[in-house]
C-alpha cells in the first residue's frame, strides 16, 4: 500500500490538548512540516508566549524557548541577533500579540528584524476564559462584552496587518486561514514564504492566520469554520497585505 501521509518529525506523537475544532493543532502540523520539508528541523528556534499555545513545546520537536506574555518578539529579537543563522520565530495569539505585546511587536517590525511571526487570531482570550481581545469583531459577544463589543467604547477591532503595512522595514505580511483544505495549503504556502525571507535575510515577516475557537464562540467547530467565511474574513480580508521583492 502507498504510503501517502506520515506524521512530521518535527512533530512530537503525544496527545493534544486543544480543544476539538481548535485550529492550533492544524497550525502546529503545519509548521512541523515545512521545518521536515525545508531542512530546518535542527536549526529551527520557536519562542512561544503565554495563551493557548504556551505549551507548543510539547508538540514541535525543535528547540524552544518560552516568553513571558507579550514578550515573544523581544526575546526573538535577541535570539536572531545572537544566533543570526538560526530560523528564529515566535508563535502569538491575538491578545498576546496585538495587546499585550503590541509595543514590542511594532517595534520589532519597524526595525526590520529578521524574524517570522506567526500570529493566531481567533478574535479571543483563549485560555483565560474567552475575554475581549484587540481583534474581537465589533457586536462579538464575550465574557467581558456580554452584550457585544461596541466600538465607541471599546474601539474597533486591530487589523494587525494593516498596521505593520506602513512600516517601511516589514517585508512580507500574508493574512490567511485554516478552516478549509484549499485555506490550510494557502496557510503552508505563506509560512513557507515567510520563513523564506527569513533565510534571504531580508527582514521582517508576518503571517496571520484565522484560526477556530469553538469553546469560546459557543459554536460547533462545522459552524465555526463556516463563521470564519462569512463573518470574520469580512472584517479581516484574506490574502497577501505586503511583499517586498527580495
Amino acid at each position: 500500500m502507498k504510503k501517502v501521509y506520515q506524521r512530521p518529525r518535527s512533530l512530537r506523537d503525544v496527545p493534544m490538548h486543544y480543544c476539538p475544532g481548535c485550529g492550533h493543532s492544524i497550525i502546529h502540523r503545519l509548521i512541523a512540516e515545512l521545518l521536515d520539508e525545508m531542512g530546518l528541523r535542527e536549526s529551527a528556534i520557536c519562542v512561544p508566549p503565554a495563551g493557548c499555545a504556551v505549551l507548543a513545546y510539547y508538540y514541535l520537536d525543535i528547540d524552544m524557548v518560552e516568553a513571558p506574555h507579550g514578550r515573544a518578539t523581544a526575546v526573538a529579537t535577541g535570539i536572531k541577533r545572537v544566533r543570526p543563522d538560526n530560523l528564529v520565530f515566535s508563535y502569538q495569539g491575538d491578545g498576546d500579540l496585538a495587546a499585550i505585546g503590541t509595543a514590542e511587536a511594532l517595534h520589532a517590525a519597524n526595525r526590520g528584524e529578521n524574524i517570522t511571526v506567526i500570529f493566531v487570531n481567533n478574535a479571543v482570550y483563549g485560555m483565560t476564559g474567552g475575554q475581549m481581545a484587540p481583534t474581537t469583531l465589533s457586536g462579538m459577544k464575550t465574557t467581558t462584552t456580554p452584550a457585544g463589543r461596541n466600538p465607541r467604547s471599546e474601539g474597533p477591532p486591530i487589523r494587525v496587518c494593516e498596521l505593520l503595512q506602513g512600516l517601511a522595514n516589514t517585508v512580507y505580511l500574508e493574512r490567511t486561514a485554516v478552516n478549509s483544505p484549499a485555506n490550510v495549503m494557502k496557510t503552508k504556502k505563506a509560512i513557507k514564504k515567510a520563513f523564506g525571507v527569513q533565510q534571504k535575510k531580508a527582514g521582517f515577516s508576518l503571517v496571520e492566520i484565522l484560526s477556530p475557537c469553538p469553546t469560546n464562540w459557543r459554536m460547533d467547530a462545522v459552524a465555526s469554520c463556516t463563521w470564519i467565511d462569512e463573518v470574520m474574513a469580512r472584517e479581516f480580508p484574506l490574502g497577501v497585505i505586503k511583499e517586498v521583492p527580495c
